[in-house]
Protein backbone atom coordinates (compact mmCIF):
# COMPACT_ATOMS: atom_id res chain seq x y z
CA UNK A 1 0.00 0.00 0.00
CA UNK A 2 0.81 3.80 -0.80
CA UNK A 3 1.06 5.28 2.66
CA UNK A 4 1.10 8.92 0.96
CA UNK A 5 -1.60 8.13 -1.44
CA UNK A 6 -3.37 6.77 1.64
CA UNK A 7 -3.00 9.63 3.93
CA UNK A 8 -4.07 12.00 1.06
CA UNK A 9 -7.48 10.01 0.49
CA UNK A 10 -8.39 10.22 4.22
CA UNK A 11 -6.83 13.29 5.41
CA UNK A 12 -10.00 15.15 5.09
CA UNK A 13 -11.73 12.71 7.59
CA UNK A 14 -8.93 13.25 9.62
CA UNK A 15 -8.69 16.35 9.82
CA UNK A 16 -12.63 16.75 10.21
CA UNK A 17 -12.66 14.10 13.09
CA UNK A 18 -10.56 16.28 14.91
CA UNK A 19 -11.86 19.30 14.84
CA UNK A 20 -14.91 17.51 15.98
CA UNK A 21 -12.94 15.77 18.87
CA UNK A 22 -11.89 19.47 19.90
CA UNK A 23 -14.83 21.31 19.75
CA UNK A 24 -16.27 22.89 22.94
CA UNK A 25 -19.87 22.03 22.03
CA UNK A 26 -21.70 19.45 19.75
CA UNK A 27 -25.48 19.46 18.22
CA UNK A 28 -27.08 16.19 17.49
CA UNK A 29 -26.50 16.15 13.90
CA UNK A 30 -22.13 16.71 14.79
CA UNK A 31 -22.53 14.06 17.61
CA UNK A 32 -24.03 11.72 14.83
CA UNK A 33 -20.78 12.51 12.54
CA UNK A 34 -18.32 12.18 15.22
CA UNK A 35 -19.62 8.60 15.73
CA UNK A 36 -19.17 7.68 12.16
CA UNK A 37 -15.82 9.26 11.69
CA UNK A 38 -14.16 7.28 14.66
CA UNK A 39 -15.50 4.04 13.40
CA UNK A 40 -14.20 4.62 10.03
CA UNK A 41 -11.14 6.13 10.95
CA UNK A 42 -10.90 2.94 13.39
CA UNK A 43 -10.97 0.45 10.68
CA UNK A 44 -8.45 2.75 8.85
CA UNK A 45 -6.04 2.43 11.61
CA UNK A 46 -6.89 -1.18 11.32
CA UNK A 47 -6.24 -1.61 7.97
CA UNK A 48 -2.44 0.55 8.55
CA UNK A 49 -1.72 -1.97 10.94
CA UNK A 50 -1.96 -4.72 9.01
CA UNK A 51 -1.05 -3.85 5.55
CA UNK A 52 2.25 -1.13 6.46
CA UNK A 53 2.44 -0.36 9.95
CA UNK A 54 3.94 2.77 9.45
CA UNK A 55 4.65 3.91 13.27
CA UNK A 56 4.46 7.55 12.94
CA UNK A 57 1.19 7.34 10.89
CA UNK A 58 -0.25 5.06 13.74
CA UNK A 59 0.65 7.00 16.17
CA UNK A 60 -1.37 10.09 14.91
CA UNK A 61 -4.65 7.82 14.33
CA UNK A 62 -4.45 6.86 17.50
CA UNK A 63 -3.85 9.78 19.35
CA UNK A 64 -6.62 11.21 16.95
CA UNK A 65 -8.89 8.02 18.40
CA UNK A 66 -7.95 8.61 22.12
CA UNK A 67 -9.15 12.05 21.60
CA UNK A 68 -12.47 11.40 20.22
CA UNK A 69 -13.06 8.38 22.19
CA UNK A 70 -12.77 10.55 25.32
CA UNK A 71 -15.18 13.24 23.48
CA UNK A 72 -17.97 10.53 22.69
CA UNK A 73 -17.81 8.59 26.45
CA UNK A 74 -17.04 11.34 28.39
CA UNK A 75 -13.35 12.23 30.15
CA UNK A 76 -13.34 10.25 33.61
CA UNK A 77 -13.45 11.93 36.38
CA UNK A 78 -9.87 12.84 38.02
CA UNK A 79 -9.16 11.71 41.70
CA UNK A 80 -8.12 15.28 42.75
CA UNK A 81 -11.60 16.37 41.78
CA UNK A 82 -13.62 14.02 43.60
CA UNK A 83 -11.83 14.75 46.71
CA UNK A 84 -12.61 18.28 45.87
CA UNK A 85 -16.44 17.61 46.14
CA UNK A 86 -16.39 15.60 48.68
CA UNK A 87 -14.39 17.99 51.37
CA UNK A 88 -15.71 21.27 49.60
CA UNK A 89 -19.79 20.03 48.60
CA UNK A 90 -20.32 16.39 50.44
CA UNK A 91 -18.72 16.54 54.16
CA UNK A 92 -19.95 21.17 54.72
CA UNK A 93 -23.25 19.65 53.90
CA UNK A 94 -22.93 16.83 56.28
CA UNK A 95 -21.52 19.18 59.15
CA UNK A 96 -24.50 21.53 58.18
CA UNK A 97 -27.41 18.76 59.03
CA UNK A 98 -24.94 17.33 62.09
CA UNK A 99 -25.20 21.23 63.70
CA UNK A 100 -27.75 20.34 66.43
CA UNK A 101 -25.97 17.53 67.50
CA UNK A 102 -22.90 19.16 67.41
CA UNK A 103 -23.97 22.11 68.91
CA UNK A 104 -25.82 18.96 71.73
CA UNK A 105 -22.39 17.39 71.91
CA UNK A 106 -20.30 20.82 72.46
CA UNK A 107 -22.71 21.76 75.58
CA UNK A 108 -21.98 18.95 77.13
CA UNK A 109 -18.63 19.05 77.00
CA UNK A 110 -18.53 22.69 78.09
CA UNK A 111 -20.96 21.89 81.13
CA UNK A 112 -19.00 19.33 82.33
CA UNK A 113 -15.89 21.35 82.29
CA UNK A 114 -17.12 24.42 84.36
CA UNK A 115 -19.11 22.11 86.69
CA UNK A 116 -15.86 19.99 87.26
CA UNK A 117 -13.39 22.92 87.14
CA UNK A 118 -15.35 24.76 89.76
CA UNK A 119 -15.87 22.29 91.86
CA UNK A 120 -12.44 21.14 92.02
CA UNK A 121 -11.50 24.36 91.77
CA UNK A 122 -13.17 25.72 94.56
CA UNK A 123 -12.67 22.46 96.81
CA UNK A 124 -9.50 21.46 98.61
CA UNK A 125 -11.03 18.01 99.46
CA UNK A 126 -12.70 17.19 96.71
CA UNK A 127 -8.90 17.79 94.31
CA UNK A 128 -7.13 16.10 96.97
CA UNK A 129 -9.33 13.07 96.65
CA UNK A 130 -8.44 12.56 93.03
CA UNK A 131 -5.09 14.29 92.98
CA UNK A 132 -2.33 14.39 95.92
CA UNK A 133 -1.33 17.34 96.86
CA UNK A 134 2.73 16.78 95.46
CA UNK A 135 1.30 16.12 92.12
CA UNK A 136 -0.86 18.98 91.51
CA UNK A 137 2.35 21.37 92.61
CA UNK A 138 4.12 19.28 89.91
CA UNK A 139 1.23 19.80 87.49
CA UNK A 140 0.88 22.93 87.80
CA UNK A 141 4.58 23.94 88.33
CA UNK A 142 5.97 21.85 85.50
CA UNK A 143 4.16 18.45 84.17
CA UNK A 144 1.23 20.60 81.90
CA UNK A 145 3.54 22.89 80.30
CA UNK A 146 6.22 20.11 79.99
CA UNK A 147 3.37 17.83 77.98
CA UNK A 148 3.76 20.34 74.56
CA UNK A 149 7.64 20.07 74.49
CA UNK A 150 7.95 16.27 74.56
CA UNK A 151 10.16 14.72 71.68
CA UNK A 152 10.47 15.95 68.43
CA UNK A 153 7.67 18.35 67.21
CA UNK A 154 6.76 16.74 64.09
CA UNK A 155 6.59 13.42 65.99
CA UNK A 156 4.52 14.98 68.46
CA UNK A 157 2.26 16.45 65.73
CA UNK A 158 2.04 12.73 64.73
CA UNK A 159 1.16 11.19 67.98
CA UNK A 160 -1.65 13.86 68.78
CA UNK A 161 -2.88 13.58 65.38
CA UNK A 162 -3.41 9.60 65.57
CA UNK A 163 -4.78 9.77 69.06
CA UNK A 164 -7.38 12.56 68.40
CA UNK A 165 -7.92 10.54 65.47
CA UNK A 166 -8.63 7.48 67.67
CA UNK A 167 -10.95 9.56 69.80
CA UNK A 168 -12.99 10.62 66.96
CA UNK A 169 -13.52 7.38 65.46
CA UNK A 170 -14.70 5.97 68.38
CA UNK A 171 -17.11 8.20 68.71
CA UNK A 172 -18.21 7.87 64.69
CA UNK A 173 -18.44 4.13 64.85
CA UNK A 174 -20.34 3.56 68.60
CA UNK A 175 -22.60 6.26 68.06
CA UNK A 176 -25.07 3.81 66.83
CA UNK A 177 -25.08 3.19 70.88
CA UNK A 178 -26.22 6.17 71.92
CA UNK A 179 -24.61 6.31 75.29
CA UNK A 180 -20.76 5.82 74.15
CA UNK A 181 -20.31 9.31 72.26
CA UNK A 182 -21.78 11.31 75.55
CA UNK A 183 -19.62 9.17 77.98
CA UNK A 184 -16.89 9.90 76.13
CA UNK A 185 -17.28 13.95 75.89
CA UNK A 186 -18.27 13.47 79.97
CA UNK A 187 -14.84 11.59 80.31
CA UNK A 188 -13.39 14.57 78.27
CA UNK A 189 -14.93 17.44 79.93
CA UNK A 190 -13.97 16.04 83.25
CA UNK A 191 -10.44 15.43 82.57
CA UNK A 192 -9.89 19.04 81.22
CA UNK A 193 -12.17 20.60 83.99
CA UNK A 194 -9.67 18.75 86.50
CA UNK A 195 -6.77 20.11 84.69
CA UNK A 196 -8.58 23.05 85.14
CA UNK A 197 -9.44 23.35 88.66
CA UNK A 198 -5.62 22.11 89.96
CA UNK A 199 -3.96 25.21 87.66
CA UNK A 200 -6.79 27.43 89.05
CA UNK A 201 -5.83 26.56 92.44
CA UNK A 202 -2.26 27.03 92.05
CA UNK A 203 -2.25 30.13 90.27
CA UNK A 204 -2.04 28.73 86.77
CA UNK A 205 -5.24 29.40 85.34
CA UNK A 206 -3.80 32.01 82.27
CA UNK A 207 -1.10 29.65 81.60
CA UNK A 208 -4.06 26.58 81.48
CA UNK A 209 -6.06 28.86 78.76
CA UNK A 210 -2.64 29.69 77.04
CA UNK A 211 -1.14 26.50 76.88
CA UNK A 212 -4.83 24.62 75.49
CA UNK A 213 -7.26 27.20 73.23
CA UNK A 214 -4.93 27.55 70.43
CA UNK A 215 -4.68 23.74 69.28
CA UNK A 216 -7.94 23.02 72.19
CA UNK A 217 -10.82 24.95 69.99
CA UNK A 218 -10.19 22.91 67.00
CA UNK A 219 -9.39 19.90 68.49
CA UNK A 220 -12.94 19.90 71.07
CA UNK A 221 -14.62 20.69 68.09
CA UNK A 222 -13.53 18.00 66.21
CA UNK A 223 -14.57 15.54 68.64
CA UNK A 224 -17.90 17.11 68.85
CA UNK A 225 -18.05 16.69 65.54
CA UNK A 226 -17.87 13.20 65.61
CA UNK A 227 -19.72 12.48 68.41
CA UNK A 228 -22.52 14.68 66.80
CA UNK A 229 -22.07 12.40 63.80
CA UNK A 230 -22.16 9.49 65.67
CA UNK A 231 -25.28 10.20 67.96
CA UNK A 232 -27.39 11.68 63.90
CA UNK A 233 -27.05 7.76 63.15
CA UNK A 234 -28.77 6.46 66.49
CA UNK A 235 -31.35 8.75 66.31
CA UNK A 236 -31.81 8.02 62.90
CA UNK A 237 -32.46 4.12 63.95
CA UNK A 238 -34.49 5.40 66.69
CA UNK A 239 -36.77 7.84 64.74
CA UNK A 240 -36.48 6.94 60.65
CA UNK A 241 -39.19 9.52 59.80
CA UNK A 242 -41.23 8.61 56.48
CA UNK A 243 -38.30 5.96 55.80
CA UNK A 244 -37.81 2.56 55.99
CA UNK A 245 -35.57 2.34 59.21
CA UNK A 246 -33.08 0.32 57.30
CA UNK A 247 -32.94 2.84 54.66
CA UNK A 248 -32.54 5.74 56.72
CA UNK A 249 -29.90 3.94 58.95
CA UNK A 250 -27.63 3.07 55.51
CA UNK A 251 -28.02 7.15 54.44
CA UNK A 252 -27.35 8.33 58.26
CA UNK A 253 -24.49 5.80 58.08
CA UNK A 254 -23.41 7.23 54.18
CA UNK A 255 -22.78 10.68 55.51
CA UNK A 256 -21.02 9.63 59.20
CA UNK A 257 -18.13 8.32 56.70
CA UNK A 258 -18.09 11.53 54.62
CA UNK A 259 -17.75 13.33 58.32
CA UNK A 260 -15.16 11.06 59.17
CA UNK A 261 -12.97 11.21 56.18
CA UNK A 262 -13.89 15.38 56.19
CA UNK A 263 -11.92 15.05 60.04
CA UNK A 264 -8.77 13.13 59.50
CA UNK A 265 -7.81 17.05 57.05
CA UNK A 266 -8.84 18.59 60.79
CA UNK A 267 -7.10 17.12 63.17
CA UNK A 268 -4.28 17.12 61.73
CA UNK A 269 -4.48 21.13 61.82
CA UNK A 270 -4.77 20.59 65.43
CA UNK A 271 -2.03 18.25 65.40
CA UNK A 272 0.49 20.73 63.54
CA UNK A 273 -1.40 23.68 65.73
CA UNK A 274 -0.44 21.24 69.60
CA UNK A 275 2.92 20.74 68.30
CA UNK A 276 4.29 24.01 66.38
CA UNK A 277 1.59 26.93 67.66
CA UNK A 278 1.09 25.74 71.74
CA UNK A 279 4.89 25.45 72.52
CA UNK A 280 6.07 28.37 70.50
CA UNK A 281 8.11 31.33 71.37
CA UNK A 282 4.85 33.60 70.25
CA UNK A 283 2.97 36.24 72.20
CA UNK A 284 -0.09 34.48 74.04
CA UNK A 285 -2.14 36.43 72.38
CA UNK A 286 -1.15 35.34 68.56
CA UNK A 287 -1.02 31.70 69.65
CA UNK A 288 -4.84 32.38 70.56
CA UNK A 289 -5.30 34.23 67.97
CA UNK A 290 -4.23 30.70 65.37
CA UNK A 291 -6.55 28.79 67.46
CA UNK A 292 -9.81 31.07 67.12
CA UNK A 293 -8.99 31.19 63.03
CA UNK A 294 -8.89 27.52 62.52
CA UNK A 295 -12.08 27.11 64.55
CA UNK A 296 -13.65 30.08 63.26
CA UNK A 297 -12.98 27.71 59.53
CA UNK A 298 -14.20 24.85 61.08
CA UNK A 299 -17.22 27.06 62.15
CA UNK A 300 -18.01 28.72 59.08
CA UNK A 301 -17.53 25.43 57.16
CA UNK A 302 -20.74 23.76 58.94
CA UNK A 303 -22.76 27.29 59.51
CA UNK A 304 -21.78 29.14 56.08
CA UNK A 305 -20.53 26.78 53.54
CA UNK A 306 -22.38 23.64 54.83
CA UNK A 307 -25.66 25.86 54.58
CA UNK A 308 -25.11 27.12 51.04
CA UNK A 309 -23.91 23.82 49.45
CA UNK A 310 -27.63 21.88 51.74
CA UNK A 311 -29.53 24.50 49.85
CA UNK A 312 -28.47 23.67 46.54
CA UNK A 313 -29.18 20.14 46.85
CA UNK A 314 -25.85 18.16 48.42
CA UNK A 315 -27.01 15.38 50.88
CA UNK A 316 -23.68 14.48 51.80
CA UNK A 317 -24.56 11.07 50.95
CA UNK A 318 -23.99 9.37 47.41
CA UNK A 319 -25.44 9.98 44.23
CA UNK A 320 -28.42 7.73 43.24
CA UNK A 321 -27.11 6.02 40.75
CA UNK A 322 -24.77 4.82 43.19
CA UNK A 323 -27.57 3.97 45.97
CA UNK A 324 -30.58 3.32 43.89
CA UNK A 325 -33.80 5.17 43.04
CA UNK A 326 -36.45 5.66 46.27
CA UNK A 327 -39.76 3.98 45.07
CA UNK A 328 -42.80 3.96 47.48
CA UNK A 329 -44.19 0.73 49.17
CA UNK A 330 -47.31 -0.48 51.08
CA UNK A 331 -46.85 0.21 54.43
Amino acid sequence: MDIDAYIAVHREDWDRLDRLARSRRLDAEQIDELIALYQRVATQLSTVRSTNPDPTLTARLSMLLNRARGRITGARVPLWRHARTMLWEDFPSALHQARWSVALCGALVVLSTLVTGLWFGLDAGAREAVVPQAEQRMLAQRDFVAYYFQGEASGFAAQVWTNNAWITVQAVVFGITGFWPVLMLLQNGLNIGLSAGVMAAHGGLGTFFVFLLPHGLLEITCVCIGAGAGLRLFWSWVRPGPLPRGWALASAARALVTVAIGLVPLLLVAGLIEAFVTPSSLPAAVRIGIGVIAWAGVLWLMLGRGRTVHRSGVSGDLSEDLVGDRVAVAS
